[in-house]
């Protein structure tokens, strides 16, 4: 699965907030999206996700909305509902089972090892309002694991949690492009980048930069 962005410009209303974009996702990828507050990083994000229409400019093979695994900024998540761990994981799995349809002993049994993969099975039972925000952001991760997308799109995933979830988190986003997931993230740590993203596509006003891997079987 490649997505391959030919003049692609996106912004809301009609109006651009990026100039036009060329280049290529590749299947099993790992790339970065970098730039200034306002530059278009989320929205660029929001239209590779379908949730927004091109300015001008063509996606070429976007993929169904089931093979899309979103993971929004986490301030825009109410983490207040009143919901259980396992619960927020299994909703992963509605796409499949469908949403008034019970979780079969399949789906039960990936919830606990989703779970397992972000270190977070002793919690199953525990309310969102009392995890921690890296807690929170590792049930948030196991429950794009229950959907099992093609196509990750993470927006700020680092920002405000500690270093030990983060650390987990970047050694599973590597796990999950050597299963040959594609995995797009807004970043802004410059470290992080350059020691886990072999690709960065760099964002500005006026032009775009690509980063790529010398090798070109973009081996991680």
């Amino acid at each position: 699965m490649t997505l391959i962005l030919n003049a692609l410009r996106v912004g809301y209303h009609r109006r651009a907030i990026t100039p036009a974009i060329h280049g290529t996702f590749p299947g099993g990828s790992l790339t970065a999206i970098s730039g200034a507050n306002g530059c278009g990083k989320s929205t660029l994000l929001n239209t590779l996700a379908g949730m927004l229409p091109p300015v001008s400019g063509h996606l070429e093979q976007p993929l169904p909305r089931a093979q899309v695994g979103w993971l929004s900024q986490q301030a825009q998540m109410d983490a207040q509902f009143p919901v259980t761990v396992s619960d927020l994981v299994a909703t992963g799995g509605w796409q499949r089972s469908g949403l008034l349809r019970g979780l079969s002993c399949a789906q039960r049994l990936r919830v606990s090892h989703c779970l397992e993969a972000v270190d977070m099975v002793a919690q199953r039972g525990t309310l969102l309002h009392q995890l921690s925000g890296g807690q929170l952001q590792r049930v948030r991760f196991a429950r794009l694991l229950m959907q099992d997308p093609a196509l990750l799109l993470l927006d700020e995933p680092f920002t405000g949690i500690d270093r030990p979830t983060t650390e987990t988190l970047l050694c599973l986003i590597r796990r999950l492009a050597e299963q040959g997931k594609t995995v797009i993230a807004v970043l802004h740590d410059a470290q992080q980048i350059a020691r886990l993203f072999p690709r960065e596509l760099q964002l500005r006003a006026d032009c775009v930069r690509w980063r790529l891997p010398i090798d070109p079987l973009e081996s991680h």
